[in-house]
């Protein structure tokens, strides 16, 4: 079986560049012909499914996906497969049927693991837009990528990445206060008893703890940005239970200079963005490859990374941390700012790492949003994440096809040509 998604391609100008059909699969274990990729998601992802009806609907909604035209609704998938009736029963099994999705994510995880290599557990905020009222979870918020408010949904996604591709593996949908004390929301809505309330920060990390509760996963470094949040409580959640981190902050978090070679030791907290200025001198030049505009290109920037500690009240020890600090332009402050626990890594390892974050980005533009990521019309928590389950196998199966990435390549030229 073939599979196409209809893949999202922005010139330089934002201009979407017409999308292209994915025909070819790379093959996976020992399989080698074309569908290789489907046919193995489909036996991993729905072994779990006790009867046989739930897998061959599964295996529809995956289908349809893939192959359908525009909005990932359930309408337009069913059209796919038998129309108003198929309509009925996918309905149905997305949203009114029992089976739990978490199974299906963490197989999901374990497929990758085996079959790509990621590098990094890269969390990333996802806006929803919506127009209704009642989809679980909507609210009006403040987006701080497009600076600008809107009504709709907010979830975290857990992206397994590497330098080749990445794939969300879970997601955790952010309820505001209305959606957590409002009784007669939650029982419409169908949301879980133990759902409570939560910053969006805590939002944020609770997604990588959950991941990281998986039996047979290996645990990689998380890459989140608590730029909005307060952080410590972030990083601490992590360290207790294990799990490397990489955070964006801001650039005037309070940190204090952990080396005593340094100027500015024992001085006190300081700004992330003073310590960094004091020490621009150690800066160096790391070279990482940019996978976003269109070819793999080779790209240099300065760095530095200098040893710190988050300041703790009441004399508590403080923990061993890295700042790292990034220049686009050595005669401005530093342009992006990241602290982590992985103290021993040299800074060119780390600089290279939170540049996942950017390949994380261009495979949801390019191949998320078009598997229905953002699609699901429904209004039920439990709908809401069987969806959302199905559509990351969808982007799987399209990021795991030979053939996406030169079409996208060649969108990105064309759009550089026209332009």
């Amino acid at each position: 079986m073939s599979t196409s998604v209809a893949i999202k391609r922005r010139a330089t100008t934002g201009a979407a560049v017409p999308a292209a059909s994915l025909g070819l699969v790379r093959p996976v274990g020992a399989a080698g012909s074309n569908g290789d990729v489907h046919a193995e998601l489909c036996s991993t992802l729905f072994a779990g499914f006790a009867r046989r009806d739930q897998r061959l609907k599964a295996e529809q909604y995956l289908h349809g996906l893939l192959t359908a035209q525009g909005r990932k609704s359930i309408r337009n998938i069913a059209a796919q497969i038998g129309g108003p009736a198929a309509e009925q029963s996918l309905h149905h099994f997305v949203s009114s049927s029992t089976w739990d999705w978490q199974p299906m994510r963490a197989a999901l995880a374990r497929y990758l693991e085996r079959n790509s290599c990621p590098q990094a557990w890269v969390v990333r905020p996802m806006p929803i837009p919506k127009a209704g009222e009642h989809s679980v979870g909507v609210d009006r918020r403040f987006d701080p990528e497009r600076g600008q408010v809107f009504h709709g949904q907010q979830a975290f996604g857990v992206w397994f990445a590497s330098d080749e591709l990445s794939v969300p593996v879970n997601w955790r949908l952010f309820l505001p206060d209305p959606w957590v004390n409002d009784r007669t929301r939650r029982d419409r809505a169908e949301v879980p008893q133990e759902a409570g309330e939560e910053t969006l920060e805590e939002c944020a990390v609770a997604a990588a703890l959950d991941t990281a509760r998986w039996s047979d996963v290996t645990r990689k470094p998380v890459l989140l940005d608590i730029r909005g949040g307060a952080g410590r409580p972030a990083l601490t959640r992590l360290a207790a239970a294990g799990v490397p981190v990489v955070a964006r902050i801001g650039p005037g978090a309070r940190l204090a200079i952990a080396d005593r070679s340094l100027p500015g030791f024992g001085a006190g907290p300081l700004s992330a963005l003073q310590i960094l200025e004091s020490l621009k001198g150690l800066r160096r030049p790391v070279s990482w490859v940019d996978t976003v505009a269109g070819a793999r290109t080779s790209r240099t920037s300065l760095a530095t990374a200098v040893r710190v500690a988050l300041p703790t009240p009441g004399g508590e020890r403080m923990r061993p941390l890295v700042l790292l600090g990034e220049w686009d332009d050595p005669r401005r402050p530093a342009t992006r700012v990241w602290i982590s626990d992985l103290t021993n890594s040299p800074v060119g390892s780390l600089l290279r790492l939170t540049k996942l974050a950017r390949r994380v980005e261009r495979d949801f533009v390019e191949v998320g949003e078009g598997a229905g990521l953002r699609d699901f019309v429904g209004r039920s928590f439990r709908g809401w994440h069987r969806h959302i389950t199905l559509a990351s196998a969808a982007h799987a199966a399209t990021v795991l096809s030979t053939g996406w990435e030169a079409a996208y390549d060649a969108g990105y030229a064309s759009g550089r040509t026209a332009s």
